[in-house]
């Protein structure tokens, strides 16, 4: 028998997949949570974990009987993998959805767009990628389109770089910050003039949570943007941050620009690196994310301020003093 408020969670140990299971288990979801590895099956914070694979059909499958929702949050660790893995998981949630008549969420990112859609970018801009990510993340979306055809419901919601206190890896604690260390410094991997996108991670997971509450209300397949923190000129971000370390230590870190020439050096021997290097053309030129779709589905985007939403971001990387 399906509940009406049942999701299933397939990648709720990451950071975006971990956000929305915790918002939505506050919002009355019941929310179930699948796990790699020898766990046996349990519930913490609310959440029910079991054992399994997003690799494995079965165990997908399984998981998500009487479910309303899944969550396709998961990912390859690090880079190597992505071509192998990302599109067989994804057919595995397909395949599930498609069986429970369940919506399929997918958290979607700005690679699946080239320069020919730049600077500005709404759900129905040309999707050119450059990069091999890119054109996995079309792929992706394609199938999940096709998909609708045999019974799944699909919900995309794009948005910028991710930050927030439990993002896992991103452009915030890869690049500018050091997690675990006091700011003394940050490197800006983008050029000053020009624009960039940030989505602060709790407010994505509360997007969905909207969205996925009316979802019967929802196109079949709908896809969203938001617009997240926009900062204009390059400068408001890091600006952001050192307000915020300044208030919580008295010190000012200094601001340095990314060193690109030592990820060019590296990529050939490391491939984490080679993939940052193909994003570079994302910090070269402004990119921004239109919202009026989704302001007209909700009335509103969730928003929380910037300096508060860095602040409880670096208080997360365990880089300001308690």
């Amino acid at each position: 028998m399906k509940e009406e408020k049942s999701v299933l969670i397939l990648g709720a140990t990451g950071g975006i997949g971990g956000e929305v299971a915790q918002q939505l288990r506050i919002a009355g979801w019941r929310v179930t949570a699948l796990r790699r590895g020898e766990v046996n099956a349990h519930v913490r914070d609310g959440i029910s974990w079991i054992p399994g694979d997003a690799m494995s059909r079965s165990d997908v499958m399984k998981a998500a009987k009487g479910k309303t929702a899944i969550i396709h949050a998961v990912n390859p660790p690090g880079y190597k993998h992505w071509g192998d893995l990302v599109l067989p998981m994804l057919d595995n949630t397909i395949a599930a959805a498609q069986a429970e008549g369940a919506t399929i969420v997918l958290p979607g990112t700005v690679y699946n767009f080239g320069p020919e859609s730049f600077p500005v970018i709404d759900e129905t801009s040309p999707q050119e990628p450059l990069t091999r990510k890119g054109r996995i993340r079309v792929e992706m979306e394609k199938r999940l389109q096709r998909s609708t055809e045999d019974g799944a419901r699909v919900l995309i919601v794009r948005a910028g770089d991710f930050f927030g206190p439990k993002s896992g890896n991103n452009w915030f604690s890869q690049a500018l910050v050091k997690p675990g260390r006091p700011v003394t410094k940050i490197n800006y991997p983008g050029m000053l003039g020009v624009g960039h996108q940030w989505s602060y991670l709790p407010d994505v997971a509360h997007t969905v949570v909207e969205l996925l509450n009316q979802r019967e209300k929802l196109d079949i397949f709908s896809r969203f943007h938001m617009s997240g923190h926009w900062d204009y000129d390059g400068k408001q971000f890091v600006e952001a941050i050192v307000r915020v370390v300044i208030k919580r230590t008295g010190r000012s870190p200094t601001i340095r620009r990314f060193p690109w020439w030592l990820l060019r050096l590296c990529a050939p021997f490391n491939q984490t690196f080679h993939e940052m290097n193909e994003m570079r053309y994302l910090w070269c030129t402004p990119i921004r994310m239109r919202n009026e779709r989704l302001v007209a589905a909700l009335g509103h985007e969730p928003h929380t301020p910037l300096d508060d939403a860095i602040e409880a971001t670096l208080a997360g990387l365990n880089c300001l003093p308690r």
